[in-house]
């Protein structure tokens, strides 16, 4: 199944901490058979609410996105991990599809989409 991690981590960190966020995620996927489409830095953006994380109120949040195909059992990992992490403020992860004939298209980065697509 191909799934996309949308993740947010706590502003002003080092793109170190979110590559190494993604790596473990990624290693995760990796040793249960999966595969990793790709990897794509969306940066540092207004959250569409404040979110409370351990105590701290955070009003900006630095986006990334994780395009994988895994198992659920994988995907259900991958969600326990990092909703233990304290540099994590919000992920949420989607099914983009099952069959071979919906994800086959599907590349491994995630554009931010432009002003004519949105209209």
């Amino acid at each position: 199944m191909l799934y996309e991690l949308i993740g947010v981590v706590r502003p002003g960190r080092s793109i170190n901490e979110i590559k190494e966020i993604a790596r473990t995620t990624g290693n995760i996927i990796l040793s249960s058979g999966g595969v990793v489409r790709g990897i794509s830095n969306w940066g540092t953006f207004l959250l569409p609410k404040p979110a409370r994380k351990a105590g701290a109120v955070y009003h900006n949040g630095h986006y990334f996105i994780l395009r994988f195909d895994s198992s659920a059992k994988t995907q259900h990992a991958v969600r326990r991990t990092l909703g233990l992490d304290p540099r994590m403020i919000r992920y949420s992860v989607v099914k983009m599809g099952s069959k071979l004939e919906e994800i086959s298209d599907v590349g491994g980065l995630a554009e931010w989409p432009s002003a004519d697509a949105q209209r």
